[in-house]
């Protein structure tokens, strides 16, 4: 076995989710909770097919989303791994439904920071073994950072 560390780039802005699923059946699904779960978010979506052919199925309502995506499932290459990338949008609004669908398996990440993919690579294949998403942490937040984080959450609209 070798192990691989796999960066992901996605575009400035844009938010990911990272995860495992069993069955071709993902893309269409996934499709239809990303499509309906934020109006106005744009994605694209990339699962790697374990079996049969070996594809990498795609979909998405944005072509260069799409396309980025593709790029990550090409990059990370495990088998039933899916990729979402998308904007306008963040995975809080949809990641509870995402990891309700029947064939999703586990969420590695769901992030806009930047992402190392930890990759077992075997004869049969690849396989994640892991995500280092972001930096470590730097200190312990103080009564400032506090407020500053409140007030973050009140500006985006996430708390009144």
């Amino acid at each position: 076995m070798e192990t691989k560390i796999v960066p992901l780039e996605f575009p400035e802005g844009s938010n990911i989710i990272l995860g495992q699923s069993h069955f071709i059946k993902t893309v269409e699904d996934l499709y239809e909770i990303l499509i309906s779960g934020a109006p106005g978010m744009k994605f694209g979506l990339a699962f790697c097919e374990a079996s049969g052919p070996c594809l990498i199925r795609a979909d998405g309502n944005d072509n260069e989303l799409k396309a980025v995506a593709v790029k990550m499932a090409e990059d990370v290459g495990a088998g039933h791994s899916f990729a979402v990338v998308m904007t306008d949008g963040f995975p809080i609004n949809v990641l509870n439904a995402v990891k309700g669908c029947p064939e999703v398996c586990r969420i590695y990440c769901a992030t806009a920071n930047s992402v190392e993919v930890v990759v077992a690579e075997t004869a049969q294949g690849r396989g994640i073994l892991g995500v280092i998403d972001g930096e470590s942490p730097k200190g312990v937040e103080g009564a400032a950072d506090v407020e500053a984080r409140r007030g973050f959450l009140r500006t985006i609209g996430y708390k009144r």
